[in-house]
């Protein structure tokens, strides 16, 4: 009867039928949108989550997108469908009163990735100085701005102002000169004449190594190198940095006073000058994932504005008139700020200092005013308002760092078995010192696990231990190292400061012992070849949404961070690096993972890319000596299998001439020719030709054979202003660094 109904229908209304049969799909996909949307607005309204940190979230993704999108016209892409959603948004769903969930984030998420894409481009566009066009020698005049000394090298580093010959540009540069050049009268603000070389701030040397055009880019710095004469001094400076002469004279008196990398890591933890610091201790300090206390950050603005805080409230509360009268934590607030401030004034006002002290002030703040000290909401408000000033900080280590560090704090200091478990009770003193202790512990490898990534992405390398040293070296550094250094400098003002000074190098010489013990211990270090993008970001992803989310639903985030933690341990290193010039070609072994170099290279900064990108520790050996390699002083030939076939390879060792027919018979055979010079159209191996013309567009790459797939330094580069191709050896770029 149905059936028969539904033929008379159509039959006898043909257009209702259609009509009917064109609805009901709609209607149910619809229904089905309906019920997703609903589904997402019931999760946001039922989790329990704050706002203002995904806000944040929303404003760095912005700036991210901007580094690694790589044209302007993707930008203004990102920009103009941030605009759609938010007027979606605004328009389309003002009417669903049931979801105000989702049409809030929609608005306020997409306005912010735009702002996030609009500062740091309006940023790069401000401080950005395009670099020299090419390697300059000769005779410069310049004044200089700031003075860095290094003694544990024996150099010393100078930022100038002067004129770029030829253009009459002016730009600022920045030299490294030796200590035995070193000028008496030198000061800030002294014009000089000196002779030396000046070049191109150095790009990635091979794809995932150190982006230093980038740093200089937004330091506006275009152009680095070295002094090779005696500077002669034209006009003494008038010492227009007042605070950086006496935070130099503060530096000497500390390494007069300690001697040694003990010297040099009490003038890092006070002025934030590392120059002082052993190569040998500097590299124990950073194997044994303590690094960070180097670097005056979150901890050392910490531990100071925290003792001055305390130091207040007591000295405050001695006086009831005064206690009764006024509220005492906003004094003992505003004296934390004022050591705070100083304190970052003092050591130079670098943003990672700064960043921790726009923490340290919110938190002084809250605690004015009542307010739990330390949140989310706070953590997220310092972020923002570093990414507001220098959103270029955002894919650095040190801002990824500190940050997450203090997300994994504040994450376990609000998840309720922590709280449980670590929360005060009447018990004896070994058992509270036993909870303690093991408080310590678990948020030290909480914070290791956090900080693997990020070391791993950006340095290919991460301490296994630094969870363990930083039990013992952040108390040490927190209550004896720092307090010692103080109350030194403190009594050497009537000249009774020997003492404290012998007993602070003996706790500095404890935490340097520490560290290389630690650094010393089998597997300390592990090694990663270069960690792509998407990894990373699934890394970041699990990790944010872990700590700021409440609840069950933050478990969600583990899924992203074992997805993370399977790519990594499914990384496989290229078989070729070729750097941007050339010269340096490194081929990777893979079963053993050993590191074979076509040149001995003595430059350190050449050799740590290599076996950062490679993700080898094994010192490397020359590729003439690798079994099966035939070499003549104009090639080298060798055959490498991967995924079943034979790849042949040549590489070009020197410069001179090579008849054209041999070269072109030699390259036919080959099915991959590398060269640091420019080779002839008749030079046509059958898959890649690696020469001069190919690098100068590229830069370094990084090549898969058995995939046959070429990563560059350009793909990762686009259209920002600081990228340009290798001008030069990257050997005399590693001199002048």
């Amino acid at each position: 009867m149905a059936s028969q109904a539904a033929t008379s229908l159509d039959s006898e209304h043909p257009d209702l039928a259609g009509t009917a049969a064109l609805q009901h799909r709609p209607w149910i996909s619809q229904s089905h949108l309906s019920s997703s949307l609903a589904g997402v607005e019931c999760f946001l309204s039922n989790c329990g989550f704050a706002r203002g940190p995904w806000l944040t979230v929303a404003f760095g993704t912005g700036i991210t997108a901007w580094f690694f999108l790589p044209t302007a016209e993707e930008w203004v892409t990102l920009c103009v469908v941030c605009v759609a959603v938010a007027l979606f948004a605004l328009y389309c769903l003002q009417g669903a009163t049931r979801m105000p969930y989702i049409r809030q984030a929609m608005i306020a998420c997409s306005l912010l990735v735009m702002a996030g894409c609009l500062v740091v481009w309006a940023r790069s566009e401000t401080v950005g100085q395009p670099a020299i066009a090419r390697p300059l020698f000769g005779t410069f005049t310049a004044r200089v701005l700031a003075i860095e000394e290094q003694p544990a090298l024996k150099r010393d580093r100078r930022i100038l102002a002067l004129r770029e010959p030829g253009t009459g540009r002016p730009i600022k540069v920045r030299v490294n000169l030796p200590a035995s050049a070193r000028a008496p009268a030198l000061s800030t603000g002294a014009i000089i004449r000196f002779r030396g070389r000046l070049m191109p701030p150095a790009p990635p040397m091979l794809p995932g190594a150190y982006d230093f055009a980038r740093a200089a880019w937004f330091a506006g710095i275009s152009a680095t190198g070295a002094v090779l004469s005696p500077v002669e001094v034209l006009s003494p400076g008038a010492g227009d940095d007042w605070l950086g002469e006496q935070r130099m004279r503060l530096s000497r008196h500390i390494a007069a006073s300690l001697e040694g990398s003990a010297g040099g890591i009490a003038s890092a933890l006070v002025t934030g000058d590392m120059g002082g610091i052993g190569k040998a201790e500097a590299q124990a300090m950073r194997d044994a994932g303590l690094a960070h206390l180097l670097s005056i950050s979150g901890l050392h603005v910490s531990a100071v504005v925290g003792a001055v805080y305390i130091l207040a409230l007591r000295l405050l509360a001695l006086s009831p008139a005064l206690a009764l009268r006024v509220r005492l934590p906003v004094l003992a607030s505003a004296s934390g700020a004022l050591a705070g401030v100083g304190y970052t004034l003092l050591s130079g006002s670098q943003v990672p200092t700064i960043r921790s002290c726009v923490s340290a002030l919110l938190v002084l703040a809250a605690l004015a005013m009542g307010r739990e000290a330390l949140s989310m909401r706070l953590l997220a408000a310092a972020a923002f308002i570093v990414l507001l000033i220098w959103p270029e900080s955002i894919v650095g280590a040190s801002f990824q760092m500190s940050f997450a560090a203090v997300v994994v704090l504040i994450a376990l200091g609000n998840a309720v078995p922590i709280r449980h478990w670590f929360s005060a009770r009447d018990e004896a003193l070994p058992f509270k010192a036993l909870r303690s202790l093991s408080l310590i512990l678990v948020t030290g490898v909480a914070i290791e696990l956090a900080l693997m990534p990020i070391g791993l992405y950006h340095f290919h390398r991460a301490g296994l231990y630094g969870s363990i040293a930083n039990v013992v070296a952040i108390p040490l550094t927190t209550f004896l190292v720092m307090p010692l250094v103080g109350a030194a400098l403190l009594f050497d003002i009537v000249g009774a400061g020997s003492p404290v000074w012998w007993l602070a190098g003996i706790a500095i010489d404890l935490l340097i012992g520490l560290a290389r013990f630690i650094a010393s211990r089998p597997g300390a270090v592990s090694m990663a070849p270069t960690m792509g993008g998407w990894q990373f970001l699934l890394f970041v992803t699990g990790g944010l949404w872990l700590g700021l989310w409440h609840g069950k639903a933050r478990l969600w985030g583990l899924l992203p961070v074992a997805s993370g933690f399977i790519g990594l341990l499914l990384l496989t290193p290229p078989d070729i690096v070729v750097s941007g010039d050339g010269r340096q070609v490194a081929l990777i072994d893979g079963p053993g993972r050993r590191l074979v170099m076509l040149r001995d290279s003595s430059s350190d900064y050449v050799l740590d890319n290599l076996m950062e990108v490679a993700g080898v520790q094994s010192k490397p050996v020359l590729l003439a000596e690798w079994p099966g390699t035939r070499c003549n002083p104009d090639f080298c030939a060798l055959m490498l299998e991967r995924g079943g076939k034979a790849r042949h390879i040549l590489i070009a060792r020197g410069r001179d001439i090579v008849p054209e027919d041999t070269l072109a018979r030699a390259c036919r055979g080959a099915d991959l020719v590398i060269a640091g010079r420019r080779l002839p159209r008749s030079c046509r191996p059958t898959w890649l030709k690696a020469d001069r013309n190919m690098l100068s567009r590229t830069g370094g790459v990084a090549i898969d054979l058995e995939h046959r797939t070429v990563h560059s330094v350009a793909d990762a580069q686009g259209d920002h202003g600081w990228w340009r191709s290798p001008p030069l050896s990257y050997g005399v770029i590693a001199k002048a660094r």
